[in-house]
Formats: structure tokens, C-alpha cells, sequence
């Protein structure tokens, strides 16, 4: 298979099921267009109907694109590694907490898009974006409660590879968060998969001015990077 995704400094969607398949081990050749190009639309419309990536493309060359809709399409094609929690009830509140990401917190992603190269606390924020983080955190500490952790339900799932945009946003803007979630976004931040973005993002060297606007991104620093390349 191949996954078709785009700057991993700035796209949030093409993380998803990047993380998600780094995570569970499941082989994927990585196709990489660099946003912000004069042929960028171009090269995403060889792959992706919509124009949009991230985009999957299956051992038949069929396209899967969206980042939900490979999600799912994975935990259908892999069944034995858990993508879904196992239990029904779980799996319900998993896949309903992933739609509410999916589809809300357009304040969110409008005032603090994603930026792994930056740190930028204490900027201010409209109170529909602070909203948005709160609405978050009361999701993470709900989880976390009821499936007594370290992931949202118990053991790293497509929940968590969903929010996993959201973790980023919160190490590069430093909203105020439950000592709750604080520490999930410490503990997915250091998961080897999310290790490698990272780095992978700090050295990538493409930078997009109207994506910094007026800041100057200041590096994260990684320890012992390791390499991405897919298994």
C-alpha cells in the first residue's frame, strides 16, 4: 500500500493514518507533495479524487482518501491488530469521540494550526477556541477515567491517532489543560510513532509563509531521533 500525505510541520490530517500505521506495524511506501507549490493541487489530483490528502492507495491502486475513511478501512482489513477497541460499548464511544473530532472545533483548528517547528504559548485566544480546548479535555478526562488509561480507551487506538493533531497543537501553543490532560499529551507525544513525526517534521526544511504568518517557529528539539522509514 501507499500513503499519499503532505508536510508533516503542518498537515494535521496526513498524521493520522500515518501514526495509526506506524503504530501498528502495518507496511506502507510513503508518497510526499510538499503543500504550497504551483503544481501541488496537480500532483494530489494523480492520487486523490477529492484533491485532498491524506490519500491510501490499496494493492489494487484504489484510492481511499480521508482520514476517517482509511481508519476504517484499515481496522477492516487488519482485524487482528486493534484499531477499534474489542468491546462494543468501547467501540461505540471510540468511534463517536472520533466523529466529534473529525467534524468540530473549527475555532480550534482555525487559531491554532498545527506547527510542530513552533512554540508559541501564551497567545491569545477567542473564547470559541478556548471552548474548543476545554470541550478536549473534558473528552481525554472522560476516557481516561472511564478505561483507566495511559491511551483514551485503554491501549493506543484510532481515537487516539484522531487527536493526535490535537496533541501536537497543544505542545506548540501550551493551552491551559487538566493535570488529566496534560499528561496524556506528554505520554502520546512520546510514543516512538509520534517520535518520528516529529523529527521528521523538524528536518523536513520546507517552510510555507503564509502558514507561519508574523511568527518565527523556534525547533523542538528530539532525542534520539530514529528513522522513518516504513516497515
Amino acid at each position: 500500500m501507499q500513503l499519499v500525505i503532505a508536510n508533516k510541520n503542518y498537515s494535521s490530517w496526513s498524521l493520522r493514518p500515518w501514526v495509526l500505521m506506524k503504530h501498528f506495524g502495518i507496511s506502507f511506501e510513503e508518497i510526499h507533495i510538499w503543500l504550497g507549490q504551483d503544481d501541488t493541487a496537480q500532483q494530489i489530483l494523480a492520487y486523490s479524487p477529492s484533491g485532498r490528502i491524506p490519500c491510501l492507495i490499496d494493492e489494487n491502486r484504489r484510492s481511499i482518501w480521508d482520514s476517517l475513511a482509511i481508519a476504517e478501512t484499515l481496522a477492516e482489513r487488519f482485524p487482528q491488530h486493534a484499531l477499534w477497541p474489542r468491546d462494543d460499548v468501547a467501540r461505540a464511544h471510540a468511534r463517536s469521540v472520533s466523529a466529534e473530532m473529525h467534524s468540530s472545533f473549527s475555532a480550534l483548528r482555525n487559531e491554532m494550526p498545527m506547527k510542530i517547528r513552533s512554540v508559541l504559548p501564551g497567545l491569545d485566544f477567542t473564547p470559541e477556541a478556548l471552548a474548543d480546548v476545554a470541550r478536549i479535555d473534558a473528552i481525554w478526562r472522560e476516557c481516561l477515567h472511564q478505561y483507566r488509561g495511559p491511551f483514551l480507551f485503554g491501549e493506543f487506538s484510532i481515537a487516539d491517532a484522531m487527536f493526535a493533531p490535537v496533541v501536537m497543537r497543544f505542545n506548540t501553543y501550551s493551552p491551559a489543560l487538566s493535570p488529566e490532560a496534560a499528561a496524556y499529551v506528554a505520554h502520546l507525544t512520546a510514543q516512538p510513532a509520534m517520535q518520528v513525526w516529529i523529527y521528521d517534521a523538524q528536518v523536513e526544511g520546507h517552510a510555507i509563509a503564509r502558514y507561519e504568518g508574523d511568527t518565527d517557529p523556534v525547533a523542538q528539539p528530539v532525542a534520539n531521533p530514529v528513522t522513518s522509514a516504513a516497515p
